[in-house]
């Protein structure tokens, strides 16, 4: 029988990313991201104008974090002694939209936080390499653990015998996200997280939720 698997995003699960986004946009480029709203057309604006920033410079910018200011992302709170704990009883699979340019800075960056697992880079929806990570390793428990509630949709339905773990490990964020319909918990801290986990992967594969 093979071991289980975790199967986790990176930022606002492992490392807070848009608390020092938004540092570095004010201090740097003189932006304003507000945290509340989510629509990042509407989220970023000039200081100096009010105005909300060009799509295709939003993207630019935050190319531009990830090129030069990974540094400045620190882990979730519990994260790393929680991934070496789950790590003795499960193989861990780090599953990011960080994008192939960005890839091994992310696997660099990981590993100098003591968390030195295979990192596989996506683009789109998680549920396709989910389904194709799980092949892979012929894994009979695995877990899926996001803050984005659309990739807990498409793991749904690319996946649907993986548990799937919404957690947005980012307090700020956190407040303002409704738990995702088709995650079978809500959990933002590690602590608690952990021993939900270690409790599903003892349990055996996930059961199917109603359509949501």
């Amino acid at each position: 029988m093979s071991r289980p698997l975790i199967i986790t995003d990176c930022d606002e699960v492992l490392l807070h990313m848009v608390v020092p986004f938004r540092e570095w946009l004010d201090e740097v480029h003189d932006v304003h991201f507000s945290l509340h709203d989510h629509d990042f057309t509407e989220a970023l604006r000039h200081k100096d104008s009010g105005k909300p920033l060009e799509r295709a410079l939003v993207w630019e910018l935050l190319t531009g974090f990830f090129d030069t200011e990974m540094g400045r992302q620190m882990p979730i709170a519990g994260a790393i002694d929680a991934m070496a704990r789950l790590s003795a009883v499960a193989d861990i699979v780090v599953l990011t939209n960080i994008g192939e340019r960005h890839h091994q800075g992310r696997v660099a960056q990981l590993a100098g936080h003591g968390m030195q697992h295979p990192v596989v880079w996506n683009h789109g929806p998680k549920g396709p390499p989910i389904a194709r990570i799980v092949a892979d390793r012929d894994a009979d428990v695995v877990m899926f653990v996001d803050d984005l509630a659309e990739h807990h949709a498409s793991a749904a339905r690319d996946a649907p015998g993986v548990w799937r773990l919404h957690m947005v490990g980012e307090p700020e964020l956190a407040v303002n996200i409704p738990p995702a319909a088709h995650a079978h918990a809500r959990i933002d801290d590690w602590a608690s997280a952990e021993q939900w986990i270690m409790a599903r992967l003892a349990h055996g594969p996930a059961p199917a939720l109603p359509p949501g």
